[in-house]
């Protein structure tokens, strides 16, 4: 039986990566992680994965990011984050196919946790593709597009907003006083735009009952459960963020939108919708 909405025939999110949908054109920079990550970590990798448009086959060339995520046997240190940031480095040098090199690290005990069974956990088993060693996801559970899922995932964008506050704060100061540069806001505008996207979808899912990473499906599935009821105008905001979080422009009003308006309301309709995630250390 085929998959239906990003689920298997008992309605299990189905993982959504794997290495033959990984375009030809990213094949020697996967091939490259490949071969560098033990070199770097040695024993104290556990296994690697891809995770993003490069496994689900959607990768443009030039446009994309190799994302990269780590679980090690142990907790990551500063040292194992600043040799993430070399490696990052190099791949984005090396490799004019990627827009970027990002490298998630985490800890095995961490992936496995109960508190991150819904959240970190759910994301290796469902979102992420095996690249190297044992694959975390054997053990773990299988997941069901529901308000738990909904609420550990996306439950937290309140904390996030003042944090996001600080970050556009910083870049703008770190432009100097010609302005905001658009190379130093357009990451934020893609993050945000792909983060608030996410939330939007995730509020939603329980009810459409499936998965999908595909921004723009996602804007739409949101917009069939908020068209209006007073928020008539929040379907095109999460439209345009969804093309944003494609092709984003350094725009400080954007941002600024997303923290005074869209992220707020999003993060208090979520609350009201699907409570607020466990608090994490």
């Amino acid at each position: 039986m085929a998959a239906k909405r990003g689920l298997d025939a008992l309605g299990y999110i189905e993982r959504e990566g794997s290495p033959g949908r990984v375009p030809e054109a990213f094949r020697p920079v996967v091939a490259a992680a490949r071969e560098r990550v033990p070199d770097v970590f040695g024993a104290r990798l556990h296994s690697a994965y891809l995770y993003g448009s490069i496994p689900r086959g959607t990768a443009r060339v030039g446009r994309s990011d190799l994302d990269l995520l780590l679980a090690l046997r142990e907790e990551p240190t500063e040292a194992d984050r600043a040799d993430a940031r070399t490696l990052d480095e190099a791949l984005d040098k090396e490799f004019t196919e990627i827009d970027g090199a990002g490298t998630l690290l985490v800890g095995r005990a961490q992936v496995l946790s109960e508190l991150e069974r819904h959240d970190l956990g759910w994301f290796v088993a469902c979102l992420c593709t095996p690249l190297l060693g044992e694959d975390l996801a054997e053990e773990l559970p299988r997941y069901r597009p529901g308000t738990l899922l909904a609420r550990e995932t996306n439950g937290d964008l309140a904390l996030l907003l003042p944090r996001w506050r600080e970050r556009i704060a910083g870049a703008v100061e770190g432009t100097g006083a010609g302005g905001p540069a658009e190379a130093a806001l357009r990451p934020l505008v893609r993050y945000m735009s792909r983060h608030l996207v996410r939330t939007g979808f995730t509020l939603v899912m329980p009810r459409w009952n499936g998965w999908t990473s595909d921004l723009a499906e996602m804007a739409e599935v949101f917009a069939a459960y908020y068209p209006e009821g007073g928020h008539p105008r929040r379907a095109a905001q999460l439209r345009e963020a969804a093309v944003l979080g494609r092709e984003p422009v350094g725009d400080h009003d954007v941002l600024r939108s997303y923290v005074d308006d869209l992220g707020p309301w999003l993060a208090a309709e979520y609350a009201r919708v699907h409570g607020v995630k466990k608090p994490r250390p």
